[in-house]
C-alpha cells in the first residue's frame, strides 16, 4: 500500500499527495516508512518561508507570488501553517479561500496545517510535509506561517529564504527588532506599503539592517515595499528570491544551510525518539504517584528525575 501511494506521490498526483501530508499531520506510524520511501527523490525543490504578523497580507503575497512562479513554468507547493486548533478551525484558515482559485491547478498543491496549539513540533511537520511535496515534483515549496514567537524561527530553520512581511501599522521597528525577527530574514517586505507610516517603517528597517552589518556580510538584506493585493512590486520580490537563491548557490551557502538544517532536523528527530521510548507506562504511573509530593515540596523534581533514570519501569 505504501509503496503504491509513493509511486502515485512521485508521479504528482494530488489525492496522494493529500493523503500522505496527512499521515505526516497525523502522526501515524506509517508516515516514517513513506517518508523513507520518498527521501531519495527529495532535495530538488526550493523553499521560501513567508512570516509576519496576523493581517500582514501573506496570504495575498503568496497568491501573487505563486501566479509569477506559474507564469515562469514553475511547479509550486504552498504549506499553510496556522497557530490554530483544529477543533475550532478559526478564521486564519478561512483567509486561505481567497487562493482556492490556484488549487484548480494541477501543477500546484496548497494545504493549510494547524499546530493543534503546540509550537513545538511546527517545524518537523512542515519540513515532512514539504519532503513529500519535493518528491512530487515541486520546484518551489512556499511554507506561510503566522508570526507568533517561536513559530518564525522553525520556519527559519526549514526554508531556504525566509522572507519577513510587516505592515506600516504593525508597530515600530524596534519591536520588530525586539521580536527577533531581524535575525531571521534574508528578505524583508512591506506590505500594504500605500498606507501612511510605510516610507518611515522602510528607513528605519534599512537603517538597523545596515547597523546590523559585520565586516563578513557580503550581501545586504533587501527591503520590498509591496501592496499584494494591487499585485504591485511582488515581481520584484521575485527578483530578489532570485538573486538569494543565485547568491547561495554560488557561495555554497545553500548546501551548507541545507546541512545545517538537518542536523537540526536530525536532533529534533532524535529527541522526539528518545521521549516516546522513555515514557514507559510505569514511569507515567510514577510520575502521577509522586505529583502530589513534588507539588506540596516533599519531593523535588530534580530528585525525582534522578530517579526515573534509574528505576527499573
Amino acid at each position: 500500500m505504501l509503496k503504491s501511494l509513493a509511486e502515485k506521490i512521485l508521479g504528482s498526483k494530488k489525492p496522494a499527495i493529500a493523503r500522505g501530508i496527512s499521515l505526516v499531520e497525523n502522526e501515524s506510524k506509517q508516515a516514517g516508512e513513506l517518508l523513507k520511501l520518498l527521501y531519495k527523490h527529495t532535495g530538488n525543490a526550493y523553499l521560501i518561508g513567508i512570516t509576519g504578523p496576523p493581517g500582514a497580507g501573506k496570504s495575498t503575497l503568496t497568491n501573487c507570488l505563486t501566479k509569477i512562479l506559474r507564469e515562469k513554468g514553475f511547479k509550486v507547493g504552498i504549506i499553510c501553517v496556522d497557530p490554530t486548533s483544529p477543533f475550532t478551525g478559526g478564521a486564519l484558515l478561512g483567509d486561505r479561500i481567497r487562493m482556492q482559485e490556484l488549487g484548480i491547478d494541477e501543477d500546484i498543491f496548497i494545504r493549510s496545517m494547524a499546530t493543534r496549539g503546540s509550537l513545538g513540533g511546527l517545524s518537523k511537520k512542515a519540513k515532512e510535509a514539504s519532503e513529500i511535496l519535493d518528491a512530487s515534483g515541486k520546484d518551489f515549496i512556499i511554507l506561510e506561517t503566522v508570526g507568533v514567537g517561536q513559530s518564525e524561527l522553525d520556519i527559519a530553520q526549514t526554508a531556504d529564504t525566509t522572507i519577513v512581511v510587516l505592515v506600516p501599522e504593525s508597530g515600530d521597528a524596534v519591536q520588530t527588532m525586539k521580536a527577533g525577527l531581524m535575525e531571521i530574514g534574508d528578505i524583508f517586505v512591506i506590505n500594504k506599503s500605500d498606507r501612511d507610516g510605510s516610507d518611515a517603517l522602510g528607513v528605519a528597517l534599512r537603517t538597523m539592517l545596515h547597523l546590523k552589518m559585520t565586516k563578513e556580510s557580503d550581501r545586504q538584506i533587501p527591503v520590498v515595499k509591496t501592496v499584494a493585493s494591487k499585485n504591485k512590486n511582488v515581481g520584484e520580490l521575485y527578483d530578489f528570491i532570485i538573486l538569494h537563491k543565485e547568491y547561495l548557490m554560488k557561495n555554497g551557502k545553500l548546501a551548507k544551510k541545507r546541512k545545517e538544517n538537518l542536523l537540526k532536523q536530525i536532533n529534533l528527530l532524535v529527541n522526539n525518539k528518545l521521549e516516546n521510548k522513555f515514557w514507559t507506562a510505569g514511569k507515567k504511573k510514577e510520575l502521577e504517584e509522586n505529583i502530589e509530593k513534588i507539588s506540596e515540596r516533599e519531593l523535588t523534581p530534580y530528585d525525582f528525575v534522578d530517579n526515573l533514570f534509574y528505576s527499573g519501569n
